[in-house]
């Protein structure tokens, strides 16, 4: 039975392999110290975090995520080792919440390799403090315990670590908070805030939701039961009907101010899954409902997969104890006993594993199916260039929720995409990647690479010109070198720019002179109140400032200027889109460090450098372009270039 734990209260543990949930509802950083007899840190050797995320007997998540998985083997700490402190913290300088009074009550479990809970805590009445000390297990006479202690620090880490008796606390705490920068920085951002998203931080003894925080490059390998809960299982479920049918109406997938879609299927026959329909989602417009239902598929295949690969690990895990008990066991010499036992645990291995590929295939199946049904049914700034609704485009009178900027996949079903919607306007600037990725192939030419970039960032400035009404985006182009010519003809060529693109360091200066000083009028209106007194020539539009081959053509004063409308620009409707190669800036040193963090960095070619913001997978990335031979990205610029000259008609 779940102990239910409060504040300083203890438990046994019957078992030195466990799991540690933690789930929050927002981004949040987990990690571990381990102290002596006497409590104290001995160094930061001893300290697990994303930026050194494995100690002996410990991993910890390597970024930030709403829902994190720990995976303890305390037979394996050291001997001097006598407790180990569970870590929770907010990422600093990320535009996140500041203190934990201001999220929903920290959920932490401790559970068995076979996913049995043995003890949970809630951590309440917590106000100004940034980090936390969740959980701690400690030694007692040869066995372990563990206790809820729940001590909060508005100083956050640092004192934290401090506290901890760690000498270099201040330095560990910076490192800490870089490393955590970096993995939120090729993050997806989560969709808005809504109210049922506090209910994935359970009040009852259960864990948040299916699969929370299960393995992936940037989230703890652990273990998990042999059988996944469906993708769709709710917070709130106290017992998920195992093997159940993915749920299609998405019960968590909504607001609560918005109505439900009305009845657009007959109920699903007994025994057979629900039929998806498009819309399936809860929303003031059909626009809202599929932009909620994308976002849903998207975690729906975000958790499913993690409770596959949760599964498989515990598989493995189970497989390699009892592999390790037969060849210790002296027994197992005599005949043929030895080869019997291990045979008998690769076939157990084997059936978990196809018990756990099937409950998949089934969830992939229904998803599969679902996006079958909402891909031809999304609107025009959902939908990919491939899309009929392009051939009918007509200049919007409103600008949309959001943009797709591409696709996003994961290895267990590379032929299920989900739209990789954003919201509009930009929240934050991107970053086309022309360097050399994972993704890229070894032979490929670095002309090439920085050609597909700039046609990737041409294909995304087309798309946003063609969502927002006439006269309401404006594109500026700084192209130093003149090296991107014939990527930018599309825009040239059909007269959506707002002036012919700079070149040389007088262009340069004269485009971010002119976008910094609008960024600093907009600024000032707002602070006073007047946003009448703006001067009648500003262009209200929104402003997207295209980069090429940045930094050729860049001078320190240039730098610093594109920094500020990278950080200050998006508020005030000015948003900057680099094609660049990180290594040829590398001469600025960590100078750039803070603007390649505050821009989303997507890639030219396929690419598995995003993460989710719920268990932290690798998802592959595929850049919005059009079909090879199709010219739509052209007659939809011919359009708006039209759109503009005749105010919109």
């Amino acid at each position: 039975m779940t102990a239910e734990l409060v504040r300083g209260q203890n438990h046994p543990l019957p078992e030195t392999r466990l799991e540690i949930r933690v789930s929050v509802g927002k981004p949040i950083v987990a990690g571990a110290t381990l102290s002596d007899d006497q409590g104290k840190v001995r160094g930061t050797e001893w300290v697990a975090h994303p930026g050194s995320p494995t100690l002996p007997g410990l991993e910890v998540p390597r970024q930030a995520a709403a829902d994190h998985r720990l995976a303890v083997d305390l037979g394996a700490v050291p001997e001097a080792v006598h407790r180990v402190n569970v870590l929770l913290a907010l990422p600093v300088g990320v535009g996140g919440p500041v203190s934990f009074g201001s999220l929903a009550a920290p959920f932490v479990a401790v559970t068995g390799l076979d996913g049995s809970e043995v003890a949970s805590y809630t951590i309440t009445d917590l106000d100004a403090e940034s980090a936390v000390v969740a959980l701690e297990l400690y030694r007692r006479q040869d066995a372990w315990k563990v206790r809820a202690v729940g001590q909060g620090y508005a100083g956050g880490l640092a004192d934290m670590l401090t506290d901890q008796g760690l000498a270099q606390a201040h330095e560990l705490a910076a490192t800490i908070n870089e490393a955590v920068a970096q993995g939120l920085a090729r993050s997806v951002a989560a969709p808005p805030p809504r109210p049922s998203d506090e209910a994935r931080v359970r009040t009852s003894g259960q864990s948040a939701a299916p699969g929370p925080g299960a393995p992936g490059p940037d989230s703890t390998a652990a273990a998990q039961p042999p059988q996944p809960a469906p993708a769709t299982h709710q917070p709130g479920d106290a017992s998920p009907a195992a093997g159940g049918p993915v749920n299609y109406t998405h019960p968590g997938r909504q607001t609560t101010a918005p109505p439900s879609p009305p009845p657009t299927a007959a109920p699903a026959e007994p025994g057979r899954p629900a039929q998806p329909v498009a819309g399936d989602a809860t929303g003031w417009s059909l626009e809202e409902r599929l932009y909620n239902q994308v976002w849903g598929m998207f975690e729906d295949l975000a958790r499913t997969t993690a409770a596959y690969r949760s599964a498989v690990d515990f598989a493995e895990s189970r497989m390699d104890q009892e592999l390790d008990k037969a060849l210790s066991d002296p027994r197992s010499r005599i005949g043929n006993t030895g080869d019997v036992a291990r045979e008998a645990a690769r076939t157990k291995h084997g059936l978990l594993v196809d018990r756990a590929r099937v409950a998949l295939d089934r969830d992939l199946g229904q998803l599969a199916a679902e996006s079958e049904v909402v891909e031809p049914a999304l609107p025009l700034a959902y939908a990919g260039w491939d899309s009929p609704v392009w051939h009918a485009y007509r200049t919007p009178m409103e600008i949309p929720m959001a943009l797709r900027l591409g696709d996003l996949h994961l290895p267990e079903r590379p032929d299920l995409r989900i739209p990789m919607l954003v919201r509009l306007p930009l929240e934050r600037g991107l970053w086309i990647d022309s360097g050399r990725s994972s993704g890229t192939d070894t032979l490929a030419d670095t002309d090439q690479l920085r050609r597909l970039a700039m046609d990737s960032a041409v294909a995304h400035a087309a798309r946003l010109l063609a969502v927002y009404p006439a006269g309401e985006f404006t594109v500026h182009v700084i192209d130093a070198a003149g090296s991107a010519a014939g990527a930018l003809s599309p825009l040239v060529t059909a007269g959506v720019l707002g002036e012919a693109p700079a070149a040389g360091a007088a262009g340069v200066s004269a485009v971010l002179a002119k976008l910094t000083q609008r960024v600093d009028l907009v600024q000032m209106a707002i602070r006073a109140g007047a946003s009448d007194a703006l001067p009648p020539d500003l262009d209200t539009a929104e402003q997207l400032l295209i980069v090429n081959d940045f930094p050729h053509g860049f001078d320190d004063r240039a730098v610093t200027q594109l920094r500020y409308l990278a950080d200050e620009g998006p508020a005030v409707g000015v948003h900057l889109m680099l094609v660049a190669d990180r290594e040829d800036a590398a001469e600025y040193g960590p100078l750039l460090d803070p603007l390649w963090r505050a821009l989303l960095r997507l890639t030219p070619v396929a690419d598995d450098h995003l993460a989710d913001p719920w268990v932290g997978h690798a998802w592959t990335y595929e850049p919005p372009m059009a079909p090879p031979g199709s010219r739509v990205l052209e007659q939809v610029l011919n359009q708006v270039a039209h759109a503009r000259r005749t105010g919109g008609r």
